[in-house]
Order: C-alpha cells, then structure tokens, then sequence
C-alpha cells in the first residue's frame, strides 16, 4: 500500500555498505540525512556520492540533508574519561580549564563553549548529557562556575550543556559551520538543517551563505531550521517565514523546557508549519530501541504513529540507523506504522477552505485541484511542475487522493521526496500541452496508477516549463487525452 509519510534516515558506520543502504532505499528511505556533528568533510562527499549510487541502482531519487553540528555546548575531557557526580557534590565548570592541556577530575572540567560563565546566574539550572545530570550554579567567580549536583550520575567527555529555560548566547552558525556549508553545497545538497537557530536571521544567514556557496553549481538548497532552543519557541512564526521547513528536534528542545512540553509543542509546531506551507520533520528517539533490538517498544511505535496523526511530511531516524544492529528492519517497521496510521486519518478537507486566502494563481490552482478532486471520485492528481510549489501546496492538506508531481527538473525531483502525499517522476515537458499530457497518461498508467476510464485532476502552466507559471486545471478521463 502507498505511503504518504516520508523517511529521513540519517547513515553512518552500520549504513555506509553500499548493499545495505539500497535495501534501506527499498524499504522507504526518502531522504538521506548525513550528521556533520561526526566525520571530516571528505567523508561526506563520499557518502554523498554512495547515496546518489544507491538511489540510481534503486531506480529512485532519494534526497540528500546536510545537517550543520551547530555551537559545541559541552564539557571537555577528563582524565579517566569519566566521572560519577552524586546528589550534593560541588563540581566546578572552568572555562580555562584545558588551556594548558588540563584534563577534568572530581572536582572540575573544562568547557568548549568559553562564554558559559557569562550566560548564566546563581540559582540557574544547568543539564547535562540530554538532561541526565542537573547542577545548580552557586556563583560565578571569573571563569569558573561553582556548582552543585541536584541529579547526579555519569559523566563522560564531551557530554552537552543546556539552560533550563534557555538563553545561552552561542550563535548558531560556527566558523565549522560556514566550511560545512560549503562542503555540502560541493555535493549539492538538497536540504540544509541548520541547528540551534533563535530567529529568523539565524535562517537568513544560513541561506545567503547556501546560495552563495551554491552559486558555483547552479544549486541552492532548501532550509530547514532544527527547533531545539526554548527562544525559538516565541519567535516560531518568523522562523518558519524565514525557512522552507522545521524540524521538531525533541532532544536538545525537551531539556531546555521540559520533557512534559514536548507533545504539545509538537503538535503546535507541525500545525503551524502546514498552514504557513512549509515542511515538518519529527525527530529524535523515535524508534531508539532498534539501536539494539529487533522490535520497537510499542511505545515507539505509539510515538510515530502519533507524529503521522499531527500531519508530519517525515519522520526520522538518528543512531537506530546510523550506528544501530537493524538499520534495515527500522527502516521496514518505520515504514509499515506510518501506513497503518495513514488509515485512520480523518479527512476534514473542505474545513482548510473555510478561510482560506490565495495570493497566486499557481496557489489559486493548487487549491481548486484538492477541492475538485475532493468531491468528484478522482484516482490521481497530477502536479506539471518545474520547482514542486504546487505539489507542495496540495501536500499542506490531508486529502485521500495521491499527489503526483511530473518534472523534468532532477533538483525538484529530490526535494519533493520529502513532501507529504507527493510522490515525483520524471517527465520532460516538450512537444506541447496536448503530447506532455499524453505522456503523463502514459506515465501513470505503466506505474499502476491509473486505468483507462479513471478521472484525474491535472494543473498544468502555459507556457510549460517557466516556475510559477501553474495557471491550468483539467479534469481528464484516462484515454481521452486531446
């Protein structure tokens, strides 16, 4: 049965076998995310070029995410590798520590991020290891935080720092960064998730110094801005203005305002993110039981079907892939709960029309097209698309009818491997409106879409092939194209 919510699996060390990577894009990877928190830049190019191998032995487009590592907020590294901190013990967070190669002991540690003692005051919470150790700052005296445990328990090298509430000044782009970028506009990366962004100028910097890097290959990459700092949260809005998408990045944003807000502000933040016509992707734990097991908890399961039910274009693997014993069979069970939660959604598709409002004509057709297809007993809706703006704009609704975007672009190919309900071919646009719609028929009649006899919905632009130009509807009986 046809899947509608998409897949981003992140590779690493258990999926960089080129065998093992075509049988997870046969078992419903749509986009591979590729982790610049680990590995050099080579090593990226390389994987890059093995998802591209991959794809084309599958007979698919699979898209490529470059994902930014983002500010470095963590301890530095102790002497024996690790300590244990109890209830009530004072520990001192230094960040001068290490500047003569000193390493961390019982009593203090060094920190990546210099700026530390600056950004925070007495009574603060601080949580470390994804919020598994919690240390209270007594009081600030130059470079040195003093501190002590309210939650203790293991910690090790380079183990993460979060503010309760947030507030850590760190920018979001880093000079690594700024090289990333490059290195995955080299490749020509589709999507660029960038990592801790505070505001929309955050997003608005990333994407100048994507296109600029891109210019030199004609490519520029959609943004998607990682939600994991408790200011990103007001500022939301302007956020997704300012990217082609978000990400619910539920680990670094479940330590800063809690494990409890979570769900809710999931909910909220794919909501929003499908009325102001961008992507959402749901991450982080989502199947982490699989790093290890054969079978998810059903809580997991529970997880992902649940972010399918809020109307997610994709959910996400990290280490269950990357790293984990079973990146395939993750890749098969993600896939099988999001098709059986897919059938229970409730459609409610003429309530989104309610007060809805059009600006373009291209979006003007989007909308008639769902609404069309919506109330006649339709098979298909074909999107003849240069850039996928239409198809994205159909994907913002739930609707029981398949999106099909037709393009000669192999970019716009990639990038609609994300879109919810959309599912992308290959289609040159020549010969005129009458051959291209016959080819389309074709098209989808060798892929089992369709059958003659079958009504289909088709928005289309005059003259083909220029972006934005989507000015048509056509409700066509297959066998009868004119």
């Amino acid at each position: 049965m046809s899947r509608s919510t998409k897949i981003v699996a992140t590779i690493g060390p258990a999926s960089t076998d080129f065998n093992v990577l075509v049988k997870m894009i046969r078992a419903g990877v749509d986009v591979v995310r590729l982790n610049f928190s680990h590995g050099k830049a080579q090593d990226h190019i390389d994987r890059a070029r093995l998802v591209r191998e991959a794809a084309a032995e599958c007979g698919r487009e699979v898209a490529i995410m470059a994902d930014m590592q983002g500010p470095k907020i963590r301890v530095g590294k102790f002497e024996q590798g690790k300590i244990e901190l109890a209830k009530g013990d004072k520990f001192i967070l230094d960040a001068k520590w290490g500047e003569n190669g000193e390493l961390g002991n019982q009593e203090r540690v060094g920190l990546d991020y210099k700026a530390l003692p600056q950004d925070v005051r007495p009574e603060d919470q601080l949580l470390l290891n994804d919020g598994l150790i919690v240390l209270v700052v007594e009081k600030v005296v130059g470079s040195e935080i003093y501190t002590v445990c309210k939650i203790g328990g293991e910690l090790s090298n380079n183990k993460g720092i979060n503010r309760l509430g947030g507030g850590l000044t760190a920018p979001a782009l880093t000079a690594k960064d700024m090289e990333d970028i490059k290195t995955a506009m080299s490749f020509q990366a589709d999507y660029l998730a960038i990592s801790f962004p505070k505001s929309a100028t955050d997003m608005e910097m990333a994407r100048q110094l994507a296109n600029i890097a891109g210019d030199a290959y004609g490519h520029k990459p959609m943004m998607i801005a990682k939600i994991e700092r408790a200011e990103a949260i007001p500022l939301l809005q302007e956020i997704l203005d300012a990217s082609d998408g978000i990400m619910v990045a539920r680990g670094d944003l479940a330590v800063e305002v809690g494990n409890a807000a979570v769900p809710a502000l999931q909910k909220r933040m794919i909501r929003m993110a499908r009325e102001s016509n961008k992507l959402a992707i749901t991450a982080t734990q989502m199947m982490e039981s699989m790093i290890f097991n054969a079978v998810p908890t059903r809580a997991e399961v529970s997880d992902v079907a649940n972010a399918v039910l809020d109307g997610t274009d994709a959910v996400m693997t990290s280490a269950e892939t990357a790293s984990g014993r079973y990146p395939i069979e993750t890749v098969e069970m993600m896939a099988a709960i999001c098709v059986e939660a897919e059938q229970s959604e409730y459609n409610k598709l003429d309530a989104d029309f309610l007060n809805a409002t059009f600006t373009r004509i291209d979006q003007s057709i989007a909308y008639g097209a769902l609404f069309t297809a919506h109330h006649l007993a339709v098979k298909a809706i074909v999107a003849l698309t240069e850039s996928g703006s239409t198809a994205l704009w159909m994907s913002r609704h739930n609707i029981d009818t398949p999106i099909f975007a037709l393009t000669p672009s192999v970019t716009t190919l990639r990038k609609v491997s994300l879109y919810r309900n959309v599912k992308a071919y290959n289609l040159l646009q020549e010969g005129g409106s009458a051959a291209v719609l016959k080819k389309a028929e074709e098209l989808l009649v060798a892929q089992g879409v369709v059958k003659k006899g079958d009504l289909i919905v088709v928005t289309s632009g005059s003259p083909m092939g220029q972006v934005g130009g989507t000015n048509a509807l056509k409700i066509v009986k297959v066998g009868e194209f004119s």
